[in-house]
C-alpha cells in the first residue's frame, strides 16, 4: 500500500508549500504516544494552491479545489483523504504570526504514521504544547489533549521556557501553561 503521508508531503514539497506535522502525531514524536485517527498538518497553503495541489495528488485522493479555496478564505481547516488507505489529513492553513514561528522552527524527523515511517517537518515540542493549550483555551476542553500537554512537559525536560512563556502570553494561554506545570 502507498504511504499516504509520504505522498502528501511530496506534493506539498513539490508545490513549495511550507508545512509541518502537528497534533497527536507530533505529540507522539515528542514522547507522548497516542493513537490517532487522522493527521493534523499546518501548511502555508493559499487559495491559488488549491487546483495544483489537487492535480499533484491525483485521483487517489479526495481533494476538492473549491472546498480548499473556501476553507483557506475562511481561515479554517479542510480535509484531504487518501482513498486507497482511507487515511484522513486535516490541513490547517497558516494564518498567524504563531503559525509562521511554528513553521520556521519545525525540524525534519522520522514519524510513524499508521505504521508507515516518513521523514518530514514536525512541530517542536514547545509549539505542540502551545497549540494544544490554545485548543483548551478555545473552549474545546479535552482530557486527551490535557494528557498530551502534561505528557510533553514530563517527557521533555529541555523545553525552551522563555519561548513558551513569551508565546503563552501572546496567545493568552499563560494561566493554562502555569496550571499544566504544577
Amino acid at each position: 500500500m502507498t504511504n499516504a503521508l509520504a505522498v502528501l508531503a511530496g506534493a506539498l514539497e513539490h508545490l513549495r508549500i511550507p508545512y509541518l506535522i502537528g497534533g497527536s502525531l507530533a505529540s507522539s514524536a515528542h514522547g507522548v504516544l497516542r493513537a490517532t485517527l487522522d493527521v493534523d498538518i499546518l501548511a502555508a497553503v493559499r487559495a491559488e494552491h488549491a487546483a495544483p495541489l489537487c492535480a499533484v495528488l491525483g485521483d487517489g485522493w479526495y481533494a476538492e479545489a473549491a472546498e480548499i479555496r473556501s476553507a483557506v478564505a475562511a481561515s479554517r481547516a479542510f480535509n484531504l483523504i487518501h482513498i486507497p488507505s482511507v487515511r484522513k489529513f486535516d490541513i490547517f492553513p497558516a494564518t498567524s504570526d504563531f503559525h509562521a514561528s511554528e513553521l520556521s522552527r519545525a525540524t525534519r524527523q522520522e514519524v510513524d504514521c499508521f505504521g508507515e515511517r516518513t521523514v518530514c517537518p514536525v512541530a517542536t515540542a514547545e509549539d505542540v504544547l502551545l497549540a494544544k493549550l490554545q485548543y483548551q483555551a478555545g473552549g474545546q476542553v479535552s482530557e486527551r489533549q490535557w494528557a498530551d500537554i502534561t505528557g510533553i512537559l514530563s517527557a521533555n525536560r529541555d523545553l525552551d521556557f522563555c519561548y513558551l512563556r513569551d508565546w503563552a502570553r501572546t496567545l493568552g494561554v499563560e494561566a493554562l501553561l502555569d496550571r499544566a506545570r504544577l
